[in-house]
């Protein structure tokens, strides 16, 4: 229970969420020809935003795909210079897509687009993630993924062209990398894998078993043929390093931070970081046992009997419980949190990957937000000390929150801003913010859970120093003693350093833990959005906080920059500024 007494009320913050309605405007319907076309040309993510019409389709992830989504940015980027904005929106509109679009095009052009492969965010589990959130109560909604599951072989081979395409020029995944998607793939298409627990679930109507069991062998047999194009073909003469380089890299940080930085001011600060929340562990050890170390409270904590959980359902319900008492203690409180934003479903996933994760609403919330668990084959004991804190990113205050804040200022945004654009290090940010924001809010008093928070960000400090060194040739910092774990101070980094590094940082089952460590090698700078964008986040408020003086009020604050949508952190500090 909060200890935190909410903010006073006052006639002087934001109208409420939802209420009057904007007058369109030129950028605006810029901005909605972009995003119209980008549905166009992504029909599952036109199904996902709970568009009607394509329910089967995919996109052409191949060459002539690629190329048909780069000439639609050009062509609205040529648009957007004609449009003269009416109004602080517009204005942030226009320095939304001028950064998004500017940087995707040049992404584009740099060929670093079309041969992703990695163990989380590419087409490999992109093509079945779809799956996921598609409706299954009626036989309509059956014969959509029937229809869908036919279409995976030309999604597979579309991105089959995509990347061979990318190897031609000189781009591709690591050896490591492409064996571990083959794994996955493989997996998904098992006799008692996903496309078959699909197709012969309980859930499938009378009369359509062979429909979906027809079309699910055929998703299945296109996701063996991805597994040996992976694991055999483009393997046999991939690089067996995954480091990006500095000039890729700092390309990444910026798609996934909507900001410039300096990688080696941002390796620079992440080992100040890891140095200060050890320090904030090692603290709080010695409350929960005298004399303890971090590893040995956790211990301690791990061993509780009333801190575990045994069993995917017993998960679920635990997360559900938690879920929907933080809404009921941050509604109208420190938030707003509409009626239809109060739903928030926990589901433990279909897939055993590892990751957590949350999908967003549909346009009318008529699906809710979902937070995903994949738990891991032979994982069955879960800690609550843990995971709390991760309850809290996912869902209320964080994911959720943002999602469906920006989902619901209809009266204000275009739909690309609510709903199209997606910026890491504004998410991830926000959403790691919102951890520490519950332990000021005073969610957090139990030792343990507040333990748990620490040892998140001390992942995400972890990983900003691995993910930036490793991808950028740094050497190993010697500052950081015994918390390096083995890996060699003053060497370049090696996976192997990093493994031992992870290790002696991350509280996580070895199952999990390597998925993360596969996840920076194959997605770099994505890592290290979640831990700068938290400081950008930090530093706004602070800034907003100096402006308004004794008048500021948290809330106002957490209002206004939410219902911006998830722009960019430049962008971000642009609207707060306006």
């Amino acid at each position: 229970m909060s200890t935190s007494r909410p903010d006073p009320p006052s006639s002087a913050g934001p109208a409420p969420l939802g209420a009057g309605r904007r007058e369109p405007t030129a950028v605006d319907a810029v901005a909605e020809r972009w995003f119209g076309r980008a549905m166009e040309l992504d029909p599952a993510q036109a199904t996902v935003h709970g568009f009607p019409g394509r329910e089967t389709e995919y996109r052409d992830y191949g060459p002539e795909g690629l190329e048909a989504r780069a000439e639609a940015v050009r062509e609205t980027l040529a648009e957007l210079t004609g449009a003269v904005p009416a109004d602080d929106v517009d204005r942030v509109t226009v320095h939304a897509l001028r950064e998004r679009l500017g940087l995707e095009l040049l992404l584009h052009e740099e060929g670093l687009r079309g041969g992703e492969v990695n163990n989380i965010s590419s087409p490999v589990q992109e093509i079945r993630d779809v799956f996921d959130d598609l409706p299954r109560r009626t036989p309509e909604d059956w014969a959509h993924i029937a229809g869908r599951l036919r279409n995976v072989p030309a999604a597979v081979d579309s991105y089959v062209a995509g990347l061979r395409q990318a190897r031609a020029r000189g781009r591709c995944a690591s050896v490591l990398q492409l064996r571990n998607a083959a794994r996955q793939c493989e997996g998904y298409a098992a006799d008692r894998g996903f496309f078959a627990r699909l197709a012969g679930g309980p859930h499938v109507p009378e009369g359509m078993h062979r429909e979906l069991a027809e079309a699910a062998a055929q998703a299945r047999q296109a996701y063996h043929r991805l597994a040996r194009v992976l694991g055999e073909e483009l393997a046999a003469h991939a690089p067996h390093a995954d480091a990006a380089g500095p000039d890729v890299y700092t390309l990444r940080l910026q798609e996934f931070l909507g900001a410039v930085v300096d990688p080696a001011a941002v390796y620079a600060w992440g080992v100040e970081q890891l140095r200060t929340v050890v320090a904030e562990q090692e603290a709080l050890a010695r409350r929960i046992a005298p004399g303890a170390t971090p590893a040995q409270a956790m211990a301690a904590l791990d061993a509780d009997p009333d801190r575990q959980l045994h069993g995917t359902d017993a998960l679920q319900a635990w997360m559900q419980d938690l879920s929907d008492a933080a809404v009921d203690a941050l509604a109208g409180t420190h938030f707003e949190i509409t009626a239809p934003m109060r739903r928030l479903e926990c589901r433990i996933a279909p897939t055993h990957d590892g990751g957590i994760w949350y999908s967003m609403p549909s346009a009318d919330f008529s699906r809710p937000g979902r937070m995903w668990w994949s738990v891991p084959e032979g994982t069955g004991t879960f800690t609550t000390w843990e995971q709390t804190t991760t309850v809290y990113h996912e869902g209320v205050p964080g994911h959720h929150l943002q999602f469906a804040t920006a989902l619901a200022n209809s009266g204000e945004l275009n739909r690309w801003r609510r709903m199209g654009v997606w910026v890491s290090g504004h998410g991830e940010g926000w959403a790691l913010y919102a951890e520490r924001l519950m332990d000021e809010l005073g969610h957090l008093q139990d030792p343990g859970d507040r333990m748990g928070m620490l040892d998140a960000q001390r992942l995400r400090a972890a990983r900003v120093v691995f993910d930036v060194g490793f991808h950028c040739g740094y050497r190993i910092p010697r500052e950081l003693g015994d918390a390096l774990g083995g890996a060699r101070a003053g060497e370049v980094w090696t996976p192997e350093d990093g493994w031992r590094f992870l290790r002696s940082n991350i509280v996580m089952q070895d199952p999990m833990l390597r998925f993360e460590w596969m996840r920076y090698m194959g997605w770099p700078g994505q890592a290290p959005s979640y831990k700068v964008g938290q400081q950008l986040w930090e530093q706004a408020r602070d800034a907003a906080r100096a402006a308004a003086g004794p008048g500021f009020r948290l809330k106002d604050f957490h209002s206004r920059a939410l219902r911006l949508g998830s722009v960019g952190l430049d962008t971000l500090a642009y609207a707060l500024d306006l």
